[in-house]
Formats: structure tokens, sequence, C-alpha cells
């Protein structure tokens, strides 16, 4: 397929470098437009306030790239109205440091926002996450989001799964069907590793940001928050705490109640 490439954590994440040689290998032709810097956490947001820059670069992907000083929405806008040179089939998103899962955190992605727009535009879209482990996620930040030895060997696995269900499910999700699914991948990730269809769990997440300093500021922070999910049907995050691939199909149409 014919398939743009954004995420969250910025052109720089070997997360996202990952992903596209995966894509890559798989044989989809690609085009890559993704964040200058980190955009973790900004939602569906779009960059109003300012003008939004966008440049041409060559990070050695082996495909046309583009960076953009603005959201991961700001980048899909902007790649399929200017961008680039024809249509694609669909937009693939991550894959993200950390997990996508539940209600809390798919709302606050960039990386599940980022698939989302191009929903937006018509195309199926998708979005892709690695669970890791709290201190590894630290780690990672602190030393731009260089995974090394078994997250590496785990990481590869995941980006080829994520090569495969994008040529998969890409194909069969209608276009204009405001639909997006939403994938995350266990830590450690095994190529035997069974995908299970899920929903976005009930979570509630408080207390996100620790009182305020000496100077009136407030840093976000993790908190464990409360799970609040039936037991039935099986949920993203219970799924990927057992050790399999969460799919989440999630269909924007059924937003609300009549």
């Amino acid at each position: 397929m014919k398939l743009l490439v954004t995420n969250d954590d910025g052109i720089g994440s070997p997360f996202l470098h990952e992903l596209i040689h995966a894509l890559r290998a798989a044989g989809h032709e690609l085009y890559v437009v993704a964040p200058a810097s980190e955009q973790s956490w900004t939602g569906a947001s779009k960059t109003r306030s300012r003008p939004v820059k966008s440049a041409a670069v060559d990070r050695g992907l082996g495909c046309p790239t583009w960076i953009v000083d603005g959201t991961p929405s700001d980048c899909v806008n902007i790649a399929l109205a200017h961008l680039l040179p024809g249509k694609v089939e669909g937009v693939v998103s991550g894959i993200n440091v950390g997990f996508n899962c539940t209600l809390a955190f798919i709302i606050a992605s960039g990386t599940v926002a980022g698939a989302w727009e191009g929903a937006l535009h018509g195309l199926p879209a998708m979005a892709v996450s690695q669970d890791v482990a709290e201190e590894t996620y630290y780690r990672l930040k602190e030393h731009g989001g260089v995974p090394e030895g078994e997250l590496l060997a785990t990481l590869k696995i995941s980006a080829a799964h994520a090569a495969r269900l994008a040529g998969e499910l890409l194909s069969a999700t209608p276009p204009r069907s405001f639909t997006v699914h939403n994938v995350n991948f266990p830590h450690p990730c095994q190529p035997g590793t069974v995908v299970k269809r899920t929903v976005p769990a009930h979570f509630f997440a408080p207390g996100l940001f620790t009182p305020a300093d000496d100077q009136g500021r407030h840093q976000l922070i993790w908190t464990e928050g409360e799970n609040v999910s039936p037991a039935e049907p099986l949920n993203d995050l219970a799924c990927v705490e057992a050790g399999f691939i969460s799919h989440s199909v999630l269909d924007y149409r059924k937003l609300g109640h009549s």
C-alpha cells in the first residue's frame, strides 16, 4: 500500500525508524511526515497561535521525508494537503514509546491523534504503540529513546507485526469510515504472539500534575489511576498485560448516545 507515516515522539525516534524499515521490507510505499520534536500527550490539537513550518529532510529512511514543527495532527493535515506528490491509501502512526491503552490515554495520545487525523481525511488509519516498563520509559526519554538488547529485539518483532497488520487492516477498512485501528504490543513481543480484539479499558486518571512549586509551576507526572473495566469484553490494558497484542477498533461514528 501507499502509506503516510507519522508519530508523536518526533522524527529522531528509533521506534519510528524501526516501523519504517519494517513497512518498507513488507513492500509498502511510504511517505514520512513527523514532528520535528517530541509531541507526546498533545492529543488531536492543531497549532493555531503561530505559523507552522515544514521542511524536506534526508534521515536515511529510504523514502521521502519531511519534518513539521507542530503536532502529529499538524503533520498529517499539512502532508495530505501540501507535501505529498499524490494520494495515499492509509495513515500509520507510531511506534509510540509506551502503550496507548485505556480511554484515558487514547484520548490524550498524539500517536492515536495522528491516525485520527488521517481518518478525518477519509483514510483508513492505524496507531501502533509498544508497551515498556515504567523505568524503561523514563530511561528512553532521558537518553533520546534509544532501545538496546532485548527491548530492541522486541521492537523489531513488533514492527514486523505492525507492517503485516497495516496491510491486513487498512486494506479491509472502507474509506470515509472514521475508523482508527489502535494496536498495542506487549513487552516482550514474539513472532508468534497472538493478536486479540479488545475494547478500551475504562480507566480514570486524576492527579496527573504535581502540586505547585514556589514559582506556581505544575509538572506532568505518571499516576496509577483507577481501572473500573468490567470483566468482559477483553480490554486493551488486560490484553497487553497478559502478553497478547491488543487490537481495538475505534469507530468514532459510535460516539454519543441517541
